[in-house]
């Protein structure tokens, strides 16, 4: 529990209950990477230790089916099974734990019946609800449990967590490049941490990975192109604008990419005013929805840029 970083407050609470040893019905949500799962089976090994964790938690992922079916009959049999012995000098609590991750992916009638199996055997179990969203569990479900929400992780606690990695497993990484890996992972340590996993094979063991490896790792549009993007706002020239897009459109790079990157630099424009700002965002909601429904990406660019142009010109 001590290893998990940034949420030091859901770690606190989680640890003030072992010692009581009556934990309830948990109910763990926020954004993908921020280490929901990780807290659970570190608090369970805590709570059971090396022996006893297999025989007393059940962990049920997306991969795995969970209709309603497999509520009623491998969920509701584990939670109703009486508790073994204590195996060890491990002083285990009288319940056993069902993790179930993703839980937002259940459908409603397999949320209902938990339901049941929640009220019914809560003395026997503890379930702990891992999801991104939490407005996509039943209010039933959700007010049965300690709610924490677990918050993308900061600049600082990123950096010391891939330094650490960096130095055990004798990766080369500039400091520029480490920073472009946090920013795109956008406080998601997962996903920092393949993009650097995948980025030190690109470059071999001697390498010394750069921000062009993040940036061809991550699918990020260089900071160039943005630049060029950012620059046409202000000239109102078609032509500029039109081959500017073209070439876009020509490197291969996400017209969502780009809009996400473009919004970025938005928020940060001094030179814009509030008034401005606000007319841009909604050009760029409009061209969001349109790119949902399929809309053509070189099409969109070029709507979105002659439109902003007329506004920030």
């Amino acid at each position: 529990m001590d290893d998990i970083s940034s949420q030091e407050q859901v770690v606190a609470v989680l640890k003030k209950t072992m010692e009581s040893q009556n934990l309830p019905h948990l109910l763990f949500y926020g954004p993908p990477g921020t280490g929901k799962t990780s807290t659970i089976l570190a608090l369970a090994r805590d709570i059971y230790g090396p022996e006893m964790i297999g025989s007393r938690v059940l962990e049920l992922n997306a991969s795995d089916e969970r209709g309603i079916q497999v509520i009623r009959e491998k969920v509701k049999n584990f939670a109703r099974s009486t508790v073994t012995h204590n195996i060890g000098s491990q002083n285990c609590p009288p319940y056993k734990i069902i993790i179930l991750d993703e839980a937002d992916s259940m459908t409603g009638d397999a949320q209902s019946a938990l339901r049941r199996t929640m009220e019914t055997y809560s003395k026997l179990t503890r379930f702990c609800l891992i999801c991104n969203y939490v407005t996509r569990i039943i209010e039933p479900l959700a007010s049965r449990c300690a709610k924490f929400r677990f918050r993308p992780l900061e600049e600082k606690n990123s950096k010391e967590c891939l330094d650490m990695i960096c130095r055990q497993e004798d990766v080369k990484i500039s400091p520029e490049a480490i920073l472009s890996l946090i920013r795109v992972s956008e406080g998601d340590l997962r996903k920092a941490t393949m993009h650097l996993q995948s980025a030190s094979r690109l470059v071999g063991k001697d390498g010394e990975i750069g921000l062009d490896v993040i940036a061809d790792i991550a699918g990020t549009v260089p900071d160039s192109v943005i630049d060029g993007l950012e620059a046409c706002w202000h000239a109102q020239d078609y032509k500029k604008i039109a081959l500017e897009v073209q070439n876009v459109v020509a490197e291969g790079h996400s017209a969502s990419k780009v809009l996400s990157q473009l919004h970025g630099r938005l928020l940060k424009n001094d030179t814009l005013s509030s008034v401005q700002k606000a007319r841009i965002a909604e050009i760029f909601g409009d061209m969001d929805k349109a790119l949902c429904d399929g809309a053509d990406e070189q099409l969109q660019l070029l709507n979105m840029m002659t439109r902003v142009s007329a506004i920030a010109a």
